[in-house]
């Protein structure tokens, strides 16, 4: 499982293992992970894990968010990068455990195709898919009922899968053994699935959802697999 490392100077003052979906640091109490510094705004920054994978994001920092020196808005971390806040660092360290899922995940980056893109070649190479277990006798489908490619339908035939906008919406439907689910990772509007938007947290897909991601409707469904 993927962890952080918190110093300051050259000194360790904490490790973390990211347990959560989704991570939160910054001042304020309620975060995750609360660093007490006026150097840090109330709410910094964010890790969002999705299986062994891990996307940084700054929450509009009044300093910024460092990945190895270099300022970032969006980040797709790997083992060993050292995020910088202040004069704090959280080292990433990836789970890699021999025949972890983290040696089979593909990168976001890779990963991050737009909803219209993934259509217009319905091929799975597009997306993002790792070997984890999945649903036995039922595959996910999604149906685009808005858009350019309304009436255009998608198998989720692999265990993760990207749609959205890079820069603008992303999510993710994760297939997983007891189900498929869809995640946010980025930008500051939320998936909408039956006319609410999401939280953080994983939301479990039920047939004949309609999902809302990047301005695009959607239905997801499943269908008998043999």
């Amino acid at each position: 499982m993927p962890r952080l490392i918190l110093s300051m100077d050259g000194l360790v003052l904490k490790e973390m293992t990211l347990e959560k979906e989704r991570t939160t640091i910054g001042r304020k109490p309620h975060n995750d992970i609360q660093i007490d510094n006026l150097a840090i705004s109330g709410e910094h920054a964010a890790i969002v894990t999705i299986l062994n994978d891990a996307f940084l994001e700054d929450m509009n920092s009044t300093n910024g968010t460092y990945v190895n020196g270099q300022p970032v808005k969006k980040h797709v971390l790997k083992s060993n990068d050292v995020i910088e806040l202040g004069k704090y660092r959280l080292k990433y360290l990836a789970d890699s455990a021999p025949g972890s899922e983290q040696d089979e995940a593909m990168s976001y980056a890779q990963a991050a195709v737009t909803t219209d893109t993934a259509l217009a070649s319905n091929a799975p190479a597009d997306l993002t898919s790792t070997n984890a277990a999945t649903p036995v006798g039922a595959l996910g489908m999604i149906q685009i009922l808005s858009g350019a490619h309304a009436g255009r339908t998608l198998e989720l035939s692999k265990s993760l899968t990207t749609l959205g906008k890079p820069g603008t919406q992303v999510a993710v439907i994760t297939r997983r053994p007891h189900g498929y689910f869809i995640t946010h990772v980025e930008g500051t509007v939320f998936p909408v699935v039956n006319g609410r938007a999401l939280d953080a947290q994983a939301h479990r897909l039920n047939d004949n959802d309609i999902i809302e991601i990047a301005g695009v409707k959607m239905e997801f469904f499943t269908k008998s697999v043999t």
